[in-house]
């Protein structure tokens, strides 16, 4: 199950142009047809193919009473690696609805009614291809869509290219750091002016173990360009029940530095989740 702390303030979603969605549509399918054919080209020259492993994420929650809500987020990560390649792939997606009192009658007080009404509607994906220089060292080329309903932006769309270096990489803990550029489209939610501009791309990702069973994991993503950073942090604890299920206790935060008035710049979501490992 999953509690949310806040969510952005519901606004109608504006409807984007048969030319925008079509060079997203366009940007995503290409981007992720190249990055997800490429391991099962690679996995043919092995002598040994190791497959793929992952994690997944659910977590629900549901009232009823005096008031009704329900809520439901989800994660998959995959990943493969051999000895000169890492790949990645990563979905996630949140939608909570709750009751509100909506009046039938604008002009009559008391002819209010109680409906489920969407407010938080959200899903992206993201791949990664690594091309290992070394054991610490590697070179990638990514990308990341998503689409949020409620957000000061209605879609982003990223892709990028860089380096990867693991800095830490210990029995307990490992670090590892990225950087480069990249070009990012966005669609406004208010206005449905679609921009595309260059932007420098930086993550980190961070994992320590605490106990044999437990574990803390921090990923932060920064996406900064001149009219406007995104910046995306994921904190966890993580407590593992047996050898393939945990559960996870997460806080994720969502910036913009630019966004229409009236709209917040930050976003918070607390989630526990069950995780299962295969």
């Amino acid at each position: 199950m999953t509690t949310h702390l806040s969510v952005p303030a519901a606004v109608a979603a504006c409807p984007s142009s048969p030319a925008a969605r079509g060079h997203s549509r366009r940007l995503l399918a290409v981007a992720l047809a190249t990055l997800i054919a490429a391991p099962a080209v690679l996995a043919q020259d092995q002598d040994e193919d190791r497959g793929w492993d992952g994690t997944g994420e659910l977590g629900f929650v549901s009232s009823s009473g005096n008031s009704r809500s329900d809520s439901i987020n989800a994660r998959l990560g995959l990943k493969y690696e051999d000895g000169d390649w890492r790949h990645s792939l990563s979905l996630s997606g949140l939608r909570q609805r709750g009751e509100t009192l909506v009046l039938v009658d604008p002009g009559d007080p008391d002819s209010g009614e109680r409906i489920m009404q969407t407010t938080a509607n959200r899903y992206s994906i993201g791949a990664q291809a690594a091309r290992k220089l070394n054991e610490r060292n590697a070179l990638y080329a990514s990308m990341r869509y998503e689409n949020d309903d409620f957000a000061p932006y209605q879609y982003q769309a990223i892709i990028s290219t860089g380096w990867a270096h693991t800095a830490i990489d210990s029995e307990r803990t490992t670090l590892t750091v990225e950087g480069g550029p990249g070009y990012k489209r966005t669609k406004e939610a208010l206005t449905g002016e679609v921009e595309g501009a260059f932007i420098g791309r930086g993550k980190l990702d961070y994992e320590t173990r605490l106990t044999a069973t437990t574990s803390l994991v921090d990923t932060l993503l920064v996406e900064a360009g001149s009219d406007n950073t995104f910046i995306q942090n994921d904190f966890g604890v993580r407590v593992a029940i047996s050898s393939q299920l945990a559960l996870k206790a997460g806080l994720q935060h969502r910036h913009n530095t630019d966004v229409p008035e009236g709209r917040s710049k930050t976003d918070r979501m607390t989630t526990l989740n069950l995780v299962y490992d295969f």
